[in-house]
């Protein structure tokens, strides 16, 4: 991240800019700062942000066509409105303090100089925090009558925790490929020792699967062997006033609903080895944020709901120096700080750190 007399310079500049019509449109990467600058901003003042996506036809997304859209733009946004490029057919304007109704106001101005018909550009508005509700849909007889009506979530790329993240880096992802093969490897006798442990002294599955939220608040089936009793996530409100972790996170140092053979697995962290299948799926990556249950997820500040840009790992920072001993606020910033600040130095310094800190902390697991 930039400092703040770094992003006052930007700032500056952006508005310097606005008196060229040539330079109108910041470039992808000053776009996106100036998104996490408003994202900010928004989580300070509790305000309101919306994102306004205009897609270009392909065949009509060449350099002047791009320039044709920056002038009826510049005619249209306020001085505090920033547009910039999105991607190689994509324009986005940040329209701050703006719902989403005046974006697609917005929206229908910019439309309406292009005549209708297949050159009119598509547009997308988000807002953040995330104003829309679940869609409705009707759902139909096997004739196609409605006979009733059901809510679905919107898609992730509909979602302003989307358009906020960013995607894995490739060398991120060949360490996770190549990592996550040998993990699974070496530790296959180790899973299929623990599962025999686990089948033999208490009824259930062998593996437990819970929905979590990864990056851009995508939702995916974390796999972990089974250290509770199989009734464990219908007692967990009654136990919620117990958790020893502050804010959403649901953390106890010796829970009721582990097993005998789960204490030992939480113990060690052997229950989360099967999660290198999670990694080598794209849903995981070796190093991240550890992701937290859809409930406890959805329940952060919007602030905290930033460590939701990067692809959630099997280790962290939090995880090999801080686990359970710290408040909620101080574990999302070691989290903030490691999306912000990630490289392969950090990944393999925090990789070569876990085995020991899992051996020696005495944190909750």
């Amino acid at each position: 991240m930039k400092t703040p007399n770094q992003a006052l310079k930007f700032h500056n500049r952006i508005l310097r800019r606005r008196r060229k019509a040539d330079v109108f449109l910041l470039n992808e990467a000053d776009f996106r700062f100036a998104a996490d600058c408003e994202r900010m901003r928004v989580d300070r003042n509790r305000s309101v942000l919306s994102l306004l996506l205009i897609r270009l036809p392909k065949k009509r997304s060449a350099e002047k066509d791009i320039a044709f859209l920056a002038r009826i733009l510049e005619g249209r946004l306020r001085i505090t409105d920033t547009p910039g490029l999105y991607d190689d057919d994509c324009v986005g304007v940040l329209l701050p303090d703006t719902p989403a109704e005046g974006a697609w106001k917005v929206a229908e101005d910019v439309s309406e100089v292009y005549p209708p018909g297949p050159d009119r550009p598509e547009c997308q508005v988000l807002t953040y925090p995330d104003q829309h509700p679940p869609r409705k849909e009707e759902i139909g007889d096997d004739e196609g009558a409605a006979v009733g009506v059901r809510e679905t979530r919107l898609a992730d790329e509909e979602t302003s925790d989307w358009f906020f993240s960013v995607a894995t880096p490739l060398w991120k992802r060949a360490i996770d490929v190549t990592g996550a093969t040998v993990g699974l490897m070496l530790t296959a006798p180790l899973i299929l020792t623990a599962a025999a442990a686990i089948k033999a002294t208490s009824k259930g599955p062998v593996f437990f699967l819970q929905e979590r939220e990864g990056r851009g608040g995508k939702r995916f089936k974390i796999l972990k062997l089974r250290t509770m009793r199989t009734d464990a996530e219908k007692k967990k409100a009654d136990l919620r006033p117990l958790s020893q972790q502050d804010g959403p996170a649901f953390k106890l140092r010796r829970d009721p609903r582990t097993t005998r053979v789960g204490r030992f697995l939480r113990w060690t962290s052997m229950d989360e080895l099967p999660q290198f299948w999670n990694v080598l799926r794209g849903e995981m990556s070796l190093v991240g944020p550890r992701p937290l249950p859809v409930d406890e997820s959805q329940a952060c500040l919007g602030w905290q709901r930033r460590r939701l840009s990067v692809a959630p790992g099997m280790t962290c920072t939090w995880q090999v120096s801080a686990r359970g001993n710290v408040m909620f606020d101080d574990w999302v910033r070691m989290d903030l700080n490691y999306a912000d600040k990630k490289s392969l130095l950090k990944d393999a310094k925090l990789i070569v750190m876990t085995l020991p800190s899992l051996l020696l902390n005495k944190g909750m697991r």
